[in-house]
């Protein structure tokens, strides 16, 4: 497209996605299929064209549209979420999640671009099962000019969006709300299971939420440790976050037993926690507690709200299994504080962030040389930037410093399943040390089989290392302990992956959409797409992912991937690399 003739407008986007997709395929793809395109013939390309939409593009489950009419928008995702259960169709049932922004798009063909779009597609998954979320200039845009009522959500920070922005959100009647529940299979229906929600930042300071969010998420990784009840991975009990919830309802969603709940309020040194475990059936509180204190006691209050939810939830554990669940103190609250800012970067997609997210686990390391939870998360932030063929300067010293910090978490962190788990997967990965990586994964996960980062390590080491059944096995284990599609990009690209490797490009293709629709920047999901459409012969869709791939990760080479990707089985990654060299990839 010639830069001097951009075609940029003004439009209103709406973003959907199908809630529990990905389990609804694992359960009965054929008749997920078969629903989804009924629900799209009798009510979604219908509503959208009554409503003067025009659809962008459908990426597996999730649809595009734009409008010239931010309240035709509106209108248009409240006559979806309406005729929800309206359509005579056998199960699985179809519900949506919806976001809608306005802003400045450019226009290239038949698609579009911008960072109206990029919004619009990070408000969908913060919309509840069966709702809408909208930014405040819709909001604006509506005000008097459509009949619903949108709830105040307050300013939320999107991924890869550079400014806060201010939500409101439309709830669906419960019983709409109801039919998108698709219960969690833990296997064992009498086995317990517990999930964590985000604990409230009533500090008034938002920078400190990383500070709650961390607390939490250490709690989860403690109680996770247990063989006897279930705890439901972060990615899926953060998507509550800063929204007005009803125990009773998130039970049903997540199909847990348990919810813990609370607050953190921290004022310099100061801090108080408050915590209430309540049962998702009834909705009856079983315990409540807050804790007083100062920021050095955070440690000793998670260890005292670990011990309470275990012993009700679980009796019979044992006084052994509590204190294996104990991960080790850190001696500097300064260091602790760091590590935990540093968590705001470790999923991270780019290099910049990669960088940030070292330079302030460095600082960690430098206060606690022997913490072994903070060498395994520099050791996993390195790990990224090898395996995604990031452009370094000083790349053998950069291997150097990663073997260091594995040997020294290993002797360190002796037990820990999240430890084990990342140096494993690096050294597969990255360092290619394979029998050696592969029985670390092993070993996490028999320290730990519930915790979800670990599950997705043994699919990969399975993908690169062992049998591919056993990898589909840990990925779709890893869909289980995440009942929500947040963070489904690892295991969906990862089932691309054996799909890839299996010759099946049309299902490694399927899946990769999905993957994409779930997180739109990660690299990995990328070379699926390229990889599948090139094999399968569609080499303008191959050429337009290359393109957005080398538009976030720049100089990328099929000879640097080769170089950052496990070769034990050569042939489980040089169909990629092929599909990547046909589509156009340089070699070097």
């Amino acid at each position: 497209m010639s830069h001097d003739h951009v075609d940029r407008r003004l439009a209103a986007i709406l973003a959907a996605d199908v809630v529990g997709y990905s389990r609804m395929m694992a359960t009965d793809e054929t008749a997920t299929l078969a629903a989804l395109k009924l629900h799209r013939q009798c009510v979604f390309d219908p509503t959208v064209a009554s409503h003067n939409g025009r659809l962008v593009k459908l990426m597996g489950d999730g649809s595009l549209v734009r409008f010239d009419s931010v309240v035709d928008a509106v209108n248009c995702a409240l006559a979806l979420q309406n005729r929800a259960g309206n359509v005579d169709a056998p199960p699985p049932e179809i519900v949506l999640r919806i976001g809608i922004n306005l802003g400045d798009v450019t226009f290239d063909g038949g698609d579009i671009y911008g960072d109206g779009v990029n919004v619009a597609a990070r408000l969908e998954p913060l919309a509840e099962p069966g709702g809408i979320c909208i930014a405040a200039i819709v909001k604006e845009s509506i005000v008097g000019r459509v009949n619903a009522l949108f709830e105040d959500g307050g300013g939320v920070r999107l991924k890869n969006i550079d400014r806060p922005i201010h939500i409101w959100k439309w709830r669906p009647p419960r019983s709409t709300a109801a039919k998108s529940v698709v219960p969690l299979k833990t296997g064992d229906s009498m086995r317990p299971s517990l999930a964590i929600l985000p604990f409230q930042n009533i500090s008034g300071d938002v920078d400190q939420e990383y500070f709650a969010d961390g607390v939490v998420e250490d709690i989860i990784t403690a109680l996770s440790r247990f063989r006897s009840f279930a705890v439901i991975a972060r990615n899926s009990s953060f998507i509550y976050k800063g929204q007005a919830i009803e125990i009773r309802q998130v039970a049903q969603e997540l199909g847990v037993r348990y919810v813990l709940e609370g607050s953190i309020r921290r004022a310099g040194s100061r801090l108080r926690i408050t915590a209430q475990l309540v049962e998702g059936a009834t909705g009856a509180h079983l315990w409540a507690e807050h804790y007083d204190g100062s920021t050095e006691d955070v440690f000793d209050f998670q260890d005292r709200i670990t011990e309470c939810v275990v012993a009700i939830v679980e009796p019979q554990i044992k006084i052994a299994e509590i204190a294996l669940s104990r991960r080790e103190r850190p001696e500097s609250i300064e260091a602790y504080d760091f590590y935990l800012q540093t968590m705001l970067y470790f999923y991270s997609d780019t290099p910049e962030r990669n960088h940030d997210g070292l330079t302030l686990i460095n600082k960690a390391i430098a206060l606690e040389p022997n913490n072994a939870t903070y060498l395994a998360t520099a050791v996993g932030l390195l790990m990224q930037r090898g395996a995604l063929g990031w452009k370094l300067a000083g790349v053998e010293d950069q291997r150097a410093v990663c073997e260091n910090y594995i040997e020294r978490a290993l002797v360190h962190g002796h037990g820990d399943a999240t430890v084990a788990g990342i140096c494993g997967n690096t050294l597969i990965q990255y360092l290619k040390e394979y029998d050696r990586g592969f029985e670390l994964v092993r070993q996490a996960v028999a320290f730990n089989p519930n915790n979800l980062d670990v599950v997705n390590f043994a699919g990969v080491a399975n993908l690169h290392c062992g049998s591919l059944d056993e990898a589909v096995t840990y990925f779709l284990r890893a869909e289980r302990l995440s009942p929500n599609s947040l963070g489904a990009h690892w295991n969906l690209t990862g089932l691309a992956h054996v799909e890839m490797v299996r010759g099946n490009y049309e299902e490694a293709l399927a899946l990769a959409r999905n993957s994409m629709a779930v997180n739109a920047y990660y690299g990995p999901c990328f070379w699926m797409m390229i990889a599948a459409n090139a094999k399968l012969g569609r080499m303008e869709e191959a050429g337009q992912h290359l393109a957005g791939l080398l538009a976030f990760s720049p100089g990328v080479t099929v000879a640097r991937l080769r170089a950052g990707q496990p070769a034990k089985i050569p042939e489980r990654i040089e169909p990629i690399l092929d599909g990547l060299r046909l589509a156009g990839m340089p070699e070097e």
